[in-house]
């Protein structure tokens, strides 16, 4: 069967260094610096873009662009007035990816890179996971017909477990989260799984068909604030691969001709990270453990995916407690939102830009809302009232 890429990809390129390679998969980034010992991403290079863009014809800007998922996509924005009002910037809004089948952004990845799989003839696909990725490719992969195993660690949640269960994936637990990768890495050298996210120490992005994926993130916002664009866009980060996605996204739309100049696109963390990366420390941060409630953006390590879009963008990085997190939870849960912690950073985020006057009065902002909270353990902070009287009232005990 000829392949079903679209066909203004004619290479994959290399993010840091520009080399140019056949289309292929790329498990370990470019070969070119791989070979020098810092690993980067590669990207699918476009050479043209459909000469119009709707929400009909979005598929077309994308590697695959009859992509058979689950309804992925056209995701919501709520507006936050009286969050904006407090933060005394102009316009706030919540890109609700939360709306996803399976509950998160990683639906995007999952459907490309599931087709990507079924175009090359894979069988299994594997994804290291404990949370978003291993439900959302699970079920993507039991969609297509294909098996999936998502190595994770004991402490999972058991509502991800549950779920990838539910999609008839085959679940292994290691006894931390890099020996994850390790047993990815074996598996995948002996061509016995199709990887999803990254194996490599230090790492490079996900699987790069699927995180083209999130490019849609910015043609939908595009087409959505067409009247009133963004100026700051608000990313929860961890190896880059969604804030890479959406700035390559709104790259591509200004060289379409599409936008005169894009967003800044802003990565948030729990610990500086990338801002060590950037002072050349390294891409793997020893001071830091990995450990956080906002486990969905946990890890040591930064990639040249994440420097790139920041650079691309003039953008900033800000780190974010735990603390914060959790206070900032309850105040979207009064604007009618109840977001995975991880979700919440980018608000947390976007208060210390303000702070440092890095967003003004004048900015319109969106925040990318990448998961709801009801899957993670509830721990009530209020006690429950029982009233009492009415129970004893209906027993006939009174």
């Amino acid at each position: 069967m000829p392949s079903i890429v679209n066909p203004n990809i004619r290479s994959m390129q290399c993010i840091r260094c520009n080399a140019s390679h056949p289309v292929h998969d790329y498990f370990e980034g470019c070969p070119c610096c791989l070979a020098r010992g810092d690993p980067a991403s590669v990207a699918p290079r476009y050479t043209a873009f459909p000469p119009e863009l709707t929400f009909e014809t979005l598929g077309h800007w994308l590697c695959y662009p009859d992509v058979s998922g689950l309804g992925e996509g056209k995701t919501p924005l709520s507006t936050l007035p009286r969050v904006a009002a407090e933060l005394g910037i102009r316009e706030l809004h919540s890109k609700n990816e939360f709306t996803n089948p399976t509950g998160s952004h990683k639906d995007r990845m999952a459907a490309l890179l599931v087709q990507r799989a079924q175009d090359i003839g894979v069988k299994t696909i594997a994804v290291a996971s404990s949370g978003n990725a291993g439900a959302s490719v699970a079920a993507y992969a039991a969609r297509a017909g294909l098996g999936c195993v998502v190595i994770t660690t004991p402490d999972i949640s058991p509502n991800w477990r549950n779920a990838i269960e539910m999609y008839g994936a085959e679940i292994i637990a290691t006894e931390n989260a890099d020996d994850r990768w390790m047993l990815v890495a074996q598996h995948v050298q002996a061509g016995d799984w199709y990887p999803a996210t990254n194996y490599t120490t230090p790492p490079v992005g996900s699987n790069p068909f699927g995180v083209d994926g999130y490019r849609a993130i910015a043609f939908e916002l595009y087409l959505q604030l067409c009247d009133a664009p963004p100026t700051d866009i608000v990313v929860p980060t961890a190896r880059g691969d969604l804030l890479w996605g959406i700035a390559k996204g709104y790259c591509d739309l200004r060289d379409a001709g599409l936008l005169p100049s894009i967003p800044k696109i802003h990565a948030v963390e729990p610990y500086p990270r990338i801002e060590h990366a950037l002072q050349g420390r390294g891409m793997v941060i020893r001071s830091y453990s990995g450990d956080t409630a906002m486990g969905s953006i946990g890890g040591n390590t930064v990639t040249h995916q994440t420097l790139t879009a920041l650079q691309q963008c003039g953008s900033s990085a800000v780190s974010v407690n735990d603390n914060d997190a959790f206070t900032d939870q309850r105040v979207l849960g009064r604007e009618g939102l109840y977001l995975e912690l991880a979700s919440i950073a980018p608000l947390c985020g976007l208060r210390e830009l303000v702070k440092s006057g890095k967003v003004g009065a004048d900015s319109r902002v969106v925040l990318i809302s990448t998961s709801h909270g009801y899957k993670e353990t509830a721990k009530f902070t209020t006690p429950l009232i029982r009233n009492v009287a009415w129970a004893a009232e209906q027993t006939g005990t009174r």
